[in-house]
């Protein structure tokens, strides 16, 4: 996919990755796979069961974005809206309820939830098979064991394989690649360094105990930040040629803006475009491609459900990824075999 180019004050020339166009185009990919799976399957339709607890207006917000991107594509939404004192014990049967649906394949709770509920137990209470978020213990385990010792993931942290699929999309190499992954949390730090390995790039995590962050920063080819502090990296602090993939959305005082801020990610932007190749904005990044991936996730639980393979990852330069992460397949080649560890081998 081609992109926009900025060309900074000191001559610089950086590709904008345009995240809300990506994403734009993967959602009418799975129009028309929704529509070929209920033409070869008696109408069957992809089904995604959203569970919201509470009035959070930022919560509501976020469901209305997922059901508008599921009416778009075809996917069959469905919407659970339970009070904010619902007991944990009511919420899980709630999901129980869902986990025994055939008409879901899906099921995703919107977080975070009140503080009397154990966020931990109730994830831990939805079917693997219909783990949209891709955040159950099992997706997890195997995404980073891989083919050679575990089955394939069902599903993948959304925003994570979003940051990969937009790499892909862009053409952008990872083999080899020094890769610096910004964060170690567990919704998008440690997921990206996974993908990133298998993806055959080398890979560093730096997180708040890490020493000279600046210094690894600095070394690296790819850079995901997803620190969740506004404009912590510098330009000063990144090698010339550097991807950056800004996964960071955090509110700066604006007195020019009506609202009193404006949004920015973990890299101060204007700063990195003298010096980064490609660089995701913010918003208009990452952001659009997480709901995407949410929907691709969930026609692949469908096609899960159904006994068909995922669907592979548009871009093969990096066949490790999109053969052994996202289908089934005999066809290995000579090279993906030979010296492969077991983190690449998924």
């Amino acid at each position: 996919m081609s992109g926009e180019s900025s060309t900074s004050n000191n001559g610089n020339k950086c590709i904008i990755i345009d995240g809300k166009k990506t994403a734009a185009v993967i959602r009418q990919e799975l129009k028309e796979e929704v529509e070929t799976i209920a033409k070869e399957h008696d109408g069957i339709v992809p089904g995604l069961a959203v569970i919201l607890v509470g009035d959070r207006v930022d919560s509501a917000t976020y469901v209305r974005m997922k059901k508008k991107a599921a009416v778009e594509i075809g996917i069959h939404s469905i919407d659970v809206t339970l009070p904010v004192d619902i007991s944990q014990e009511d919420l899980q049967s709630e999901i129980e309820k869902l986990n025994a649906d055939p008409l879901v394949h899906g099921i995703l709770v919107q977080l975070p939830l009140p503080s009397h509920i154990d966020e931990a137990d109730i994830l831990k209470t939805i079917a693997y098979t219909k783990d949209a978020d891709g955040f159950s213990a099992q997706n997890i385990g195997n995404m980073w064991l891989g083919r050679g010792t575990g089955d394939p993931p069902l599903a993948i942290p959304c925003t994570p394989a979003g940051c990969i699929d937009l790499l892909q999309r862009y053409d952008i190499d990872i083999t080899g690649k020094e890769c610096v992954v910004l964060g170690r949390s567990n919704i998008v730090g440690m997921p990206v360094a996974a993908l990133l390995q298998s993806c055959n790039g080398t890979v560093t995590v730096c997180h708040s105990r890490t020493r000279n962050i600046p210094e690894i920063i600095g070394r690296a080819d790819i850079l995901i930040a997803a620190i969740g502090k506004p404009e912590y990296v510098r330009g000063e602090w990144l090698k010339q040629g550097v991807v950056i993939v800004d996964v960071g959305i955090n509110d700066k005082p604006d007195s020019t803006k009506k609202r009193g801020y404006r949004l920015v990610g973990d890299v101060c932007y204007e700063e990195a475009l003298e010096k980064a190749s490609a660089i995701t904005p913010v918003p208009g990044g990452v952001g659009p491609m997480t709901i995407a991936m949410l929907m691709k996730n969930t026609v692949n639980l469908c096609r899960h459900a159904l006994g068909l393979p995922r669907l592979q990852l548009r871009n093969k330069l990096h066949r490790t990824l999109s053969h052994r992460d996202f289908v089934h397949t005999n066809k290995t080649t000579k090279e993906e075999t030979d010296g492969s560890t077991a983190a690449e081998k998924k």
